[in-house]
């Protein structure tokens, strides 16, 4: 009897210590490996469709090579672009721009509301501001190779867990020690939420700012690609949104005397890049999460600010397992 327990505490022991090694083995690439398996369940639908007429590895490798075509292509376009723009964006803005009035009466009026002795300097504020974006915008495309080299390990894990997915998900519901019901209950609300957060907010917030930088460029912004994908990051604000960039612009081209575009601009504002978020949504997500949107927006900013950019998914997938084993708790163990 007793070695039977020094066998099992061994046992558990070892199992511990090869898990622990084994995480650490695995941590430069956990944030690919979640991508790469939060996209496959994006794609999955389009894999069984493919996976009727041809095999389970060639319709893998035909979505990744699809996959990767046509997120690769306009990525480096936009990439290129917005590298050049934030290059030099203040002065463009500032002095080529015609914004040099704006920010002069922005500057007097809060230095006449200030009391006598405080002073505000709107043009130090602006430029530290946009050399703060342009800056961090430059290191994210400008870190090449090691951006390329993670995509490449994404796409082999798409591949990967496209065509042996299913059964790796077969295997881990018979060693959960929780029932087979539970199980397929997380999976389920997990593959919503991953669903909801890529399609309904991830991919609306993109066409968003592809409106809202194609907008800007028709009525004459300068750097309208810097400032789309700045409208991609503000769209996941609830409420707020796009407005975070388009009502500067529409301000900036009225005072500098563009009256028309400025009117044009805020039409186009509210259609096409406000409208699209009411008219896309319910129809790609209808209402699988069941998550109030202060919660998901708070899940967002910490999932960023303890993770980084991959925290925009990680998020609310952790509150969405965390909603999923409440309601466990409250018909199985309660």
């Amino acid at each position: 009897m007793q070695t039977k327990i020094i066998e099992r505490y061994f046992f558990f022991g070892l199992l511990l210590s090869t898990l622990i090694f084994i995480f650490f083995i695995f941590k430069p690439f956990w944030i690919v490996l979640i991508l790469g398996a939060s996209f496959t369940v994006v794609l999955y639908p389009i894999y069984k469709y493919f996976n009727k007429y041809i095999s389970s590895w060639l319709s893998a490798f035909v979505i990744v090579f699809l996959f990767a075509l046509i997120i690769c292509g306009p990525i480096l376009g936009i990439g290129a672009m917005v590298f050049n723009q934030s290059q030099n964006v203040y002065h463009n803005v500032i002095n080529n721009g015609g914004a040099e009035n704006f920010i002069t009466s922005i500057n007097t009026t809060i230095n006449n509301m200030l009391p006598e002795g405080l002073t505000f300097d709107a043009h130090e504020k602006v430029s530290s501001f946009v050399s703060f974006l342009s800056n961090n915008i430059s290191k994210i495309f400008s870190s090449t190779f090691s951006t390329l080299f993670s995509f490449i390990l994404m796409l082999v894990s798409i591949f990967y867990f496209l065509k042996d997915g299913k059964r790796w998900e077969k295997e881990i519901i018979k060693l959960s020690p929780l029932s087979n019901k539970d199980d397929q209950k997380i999976i389920k609300r997990l593959t919503e939420t991953i669903n909801g957060v890529i399609k309904g907010t991830l991919f609306v917030a993109l066409i968003q700012g592809i409106l809202m930088g194609i907008g800007l460029a028709i009525f004459n912004v300068p750097n309208p690609a810097l400032w789309g994908v700045l409208t991609i990051i503000a769209s996941l604000i609830p409420s707020v949104g796009t407005s975070i960039i388009s009502i500067p612009a529409i301000i900036f081209l009225y005072t500098a005397g563009h009256f028309f575009n400025a009117v044009g601009l805020l039409i186009w504002a509210v259609i096409m890049v406000g409208m699209i978020d009411n008219f896309l949504s319910p129809r790609i997500i209808g209402k699988k999460i069941k998550i109030p949107s202060f919660i998901i927006l708070f899940s967002v900013l910490g999932g960023i600010s303890f993770l980084g950019p991959v925290g925009i998914l990680i998020g609310p997938l952790a509150v969405s397992l965390l909603y999923t084993l409440v309601s466990i708790y409250r018909n199985e163990f309660k």
